[in-house]
């Protein structure tokens, strides 16, 4: 048997409204920023903790997620495909050593400040090649590692010898 005119009209009106409630509450679900879409992608973006890059007379601020286990330095930013422009990732090595870096599995192009334990940077490594094994070495011994995006460091004028404030670093 055929449905009349009228309840096809029902039935087509109720499975667009079913499709419209379907697709309201996909959005309503899906991240709304970059933060919960790498949350939800089951990378938890941690606390994040003021720092402040002192160069010359100028003061650039950024907050930062703090790195402090071995798992946590070993993932990084792996898997990230955005960073905000005044967010960054410090790797906080507990002793002063010397350190290398790599960049598998990181998808943005990242400078990377190598920071002594006083505070100020020894080198800085520009636009590190998105999902390279090659190694990026600190120089000499260093006590972390900051990661901003790539660029950030010569567009702001950030230089080798400039002063980072982090609560990690001796005042």
């Amino acid at each position: 048997m055929e449905p009349k005119p009228m309840q096809a009209k029902t039935r087509f009106l109720a499975a667009g409204l079913a499709a419209a409630m379907f697709a309201l509450a996909g959005a309503l679900a899906a991240p709304s920023s970059p933060a919960m879409a790498q949350a939800s992608a089951g990378q938890a973006v941690s606390a994040l903790e003021s720092l402040s890059i002192v160069s010359g007379d100028k003061r650039h601020a950024f907050q930062v997620e703090v790195m402090r286990t071995p798992e946590q330095r070993a993932r990084g930013l792996m898997h990230r495909r955005y960073l905000p422009a005044d967010r960054g990732m410090l790797f906080d090595f507990e002793r002063v050593e010397p350190v290398a870096m790599w960049m598998e599995n990181t998808f943005i192009p990242l400078d990377m400040l190598f920071i002594r334990a006083d505070g100020t940077i020894a080198r800085i490594a520009e636009n590190t090649e998105p999902l390279s094994r090659r190694t990026i070495p600190s120089g000499e011994p260093v006590l972390s590692v900051l990661e901003i995006n790539g660029g950030v460091s010569r567009t702001l004028g950030i230089k080798a010898g400039d002063r980072i404030e982090h609560a990690l670093f001796k005042r």
